[in-house]
């Protein structure tokens, strides 16, 4: 895709605020790099590179407005993976995606939302674009809207998310700030 390009992020600019702190994944696939290096200040300087594609990003809530479903409805606030949406800018949050350009369980990392797994899909979402998940249109309106970004792709998905794998993946990041590698062995 001629959208995409390689990203690298450093721990060094991220304590300074220049770029998002990334993840540190333990075990990466042979295309994706990690290293880790000393630097004069006897600090240690950790680097990922992450492959970066251009999405239009639009906010949602589970609402009707959005997904056609009022809270009494069973399938409210439930995702096409089965997990419940929800919005945490200290950890993760749901997204949803195009399926083909982003598979179930994808991790992304979405500048100005943050952390995001695709646990969703919808009719309208085609090719490269993205929904993120708010709990109120007011959210949706004043924080995201529709924009235009550089989303970097952390870990492309296995097709397949579970309640289980995002709140193990949730308290990873919270705790460690990183993201186990057994956490996608119970994926098919």
């Amino acid at each position: 895709m001629a959208a995409m390009k390689t990203f690298k992020t450093t721990a060094i600019l991220a304590r300074q605020g220049v770029i998002p702190k990334p993840i540190f994944i333990s075990n990466l696939p042979k295309k994706y790099e990690q290293a880790t290096t000393e630097v004069n200040v006897g600090e240690k300087a950790t680097s990922a590179t992450f492959e970066t594609v251009k999405v239009v990003a639009t906010g949602y809530t589970a609402g009707y407005e959005s997904t056609g479903k009022r809270p009494n409805h069973p399938g409210y606030g439930i995702t096409y993976s089965g997990v419940k949406v929800r919005r945490d800018k200290d950890t993760i949050s749901t997204i949803a995606a195009d399926l083909k350009v982003f598979p179930l369980g994808t991790i992304l990392y979405i500048p100005g939302y943050g952390y995001g797994v695709v646990a969703d899909k919808g009719s309208a979402i085609k090719g490269n674009k993205i929904d993120l998940y708010f709990k109120t249109t007011k959210q949706v309106f004043k924080e995201w809207g529709k924009k235009e970004v550089e989303v970097q792709v952390i870990r492309k998905g296995s097709g397949k998310l579970t309640e289980e794998m995002f709140n193990e993946l949730g308290k990873a990041l919270e705790v460690n700030k990183e993201i186990p590698a057994n956490i996608w062995d119970k994926a098919i």
